[in-house]
């Protein structure tokens, strides 16, 4: 009963976000800007002669980009993103409660036997269990998720949203989270029913399925349920990311911005899809916050990624991953399952009520394996962020930009931190990038 309330309310919230008077694009704007305001961040603003009287040695120069930052500034970027590296913890460690409360009492099997008698097949049995797994998991990491996704960032100034349109977007996000699990789930255990002993070695290839369809909808169906995308308006901007698109081969005929100032200050880009799908996206705050140049330099980036196909390289590169990831699912559910059968009622591999444990297995596994995930997409970022620079030529762009990100990204980690912690360069590498580019090409 205490769930179903529990989901009554996300669902109230959401129809009260959702039916509300939408901001204008201007209102949405000017919150943002003040927002960011409030939240003490700013760069020490300088000018074309600065720039061009910075010195040509790309340490020098970057150390004077970097100067640019007020220390108050940059110890509270530290303090934001430092705390992130508690929050990979703390998320496990709810994750895992999550597991035990569910697993133990046999509370999992009972909800195994309910979805049986709803579903009546194993099939639909295994679908309505992935959505209520995910929607009792939804419940009880709340207070985390609260914390983590709403209060901090209104802390630090990020966040533009009421904790109610937050609320509403959250219970909207854990909607499609139970349908696309339910999907997942009944997909994942007619394989282990199907391949027996080796259900890892197919399970592995059914996920990396799974991941494609996802990247390839995910512009298309599910990122419009939380944004309003819209063409930007002719004029330079447009014209500037449709010439290096086109030069490049990126099938598109169109660059829309989306509202994310309803939701934070934070500037962004993505030139997302796959098969098909592709779309040069960027948000309104960097549109509307930021130098044409700037621009250039972050859509260049962006633009590369889709070039040098990072999105199917990065698939590529996960695979083997995730299957080392399900092989130690298999070995560790079967010694889990024959010493914990009695508590749990669950003794068996196919048995969907052991979907908690097998998602507890493969989050530790993820969350051990961070630093290798990190370094995957870190090493792409650097590919893109040089061919960003050679097809924008905007190193003083570029290292703008990267100024700007500083607002939740620490500036200047030791070279450990950024192995384990950082799924990009660190700010000072990525301008040093750009004022080595600079350096050698001999532009002002």
């Amino acid at each position: 009963m205490r769930t179903w309330l529990i989901a009554t309310a996300l669902t109230l919230c959401l129809n009260s976000a959702t039916l509300a008077q939408p901001p204008t694009a201007e209102e949405q704007t000017r919150k943002a800007d003040a927002t960011a305001q409030a939240s003490g961040f700013k760069i020490r603003p300088v000018d074309d002669a600065w720039r061009a009287a910075l010195p040509r040695n790309a340490q020098a120069a970057t150390q004077a980009y970097l100067d640019r930052l007020p220390a108050e500034v940059q110890a509270r970027s530290d303090a934001y993103y430092t705390g992130g590296y508690w929050l990979i913890l703390w998320e496990l460690l709810f994750g895992l409660a999550v597991t035990a409360i569910l697993m133990s009492g046999r509370r999992a099997a009972r909800l195994r036997d309910w979805a049986q008698r709803v579903g009546r097949g194993p099939v639909r049995r295994d679908m309505l269990f992935g959505g209520a797994y995910v929607l009792a998991s939804a419940v009880l990491t709340l207070p985390l998720a609260i914390y983590s996704g709403w209060w901090r960032e209104q802390a630090y100034g990020m966040s533009t949203q009421t904790f109610l349109a937050w609320l509403g977007e959250t219970a909207l996000s854990q909607a499609v989270d139970m349908l696309m699990m339910g999907i997942v789930v009944a997909g994942l255990y007619a394989v282990i029913r199907r391949a027996g002993e080796r259900w890892w070695i197919w399970g592995t290839g059914g996920s990396i399925a799974a991941l494609v369809v996802l990247v390839a909808i995910s512009p298309v169906l599910i990122q419009p349920l939380f944004n309003t995308y819209q063409p930007v308006e002719d004029g330079t901007v447009k014209t500037a990311v449709l010439q290096m698109a086109h030069a490049n081969g990126v099938p598109v005929d169109n660059v829309y911005t989306f509202d994310a100032s309803r939701q934070t200050t934070r500037i962004s880009a993505n030139v997302s899809g796959l098969l098909g799908t592709a779309a040069v996206r960027l948000n309104d705050n960097l549109l509307r916050r930021t130098s044409e140049a700037e621009i250039r330099a972050v859509m260049s980036h962006e633009l590369g990624h889709y070039v040098m196909n990072h999105m199917a390289k990065n698939i590529a590169l996960l695979t083997p991953l995730i299957f080392v990831g399900f092989a130690v699912v298999a070995w560790a559910m079967k010694r889990l399952l024959a010493r914990l059968a009695g508590a749990t009622g669950v003794s068996r591999i196919d048995d969907v009520a052991g979907l908690p444990m097998l998602v507890a297995v493969l989050s530790v596994f993820f969350t051990l394996a961070t630093p290798i995930n990190h370094s995957i997409t870190r090493l792409q970022e650097i590919e893109a962020d040089r061919f960003g620079l050679n097809l924008s030529r905007e190193p003083h762009g570029f290292a703008e930009a990267q100024l700007r990100l500083v607002e939740y990204r620490k500036a200047d980690p030791g070279a450990l931190e950024e192995f384990i912690f950082f799924h990009h360069p660190s700010t000072r590498h990525r301008i040093h990038d750009a004022m080595r580019w600079r350096e050698a090409m001999g532009t002002p």
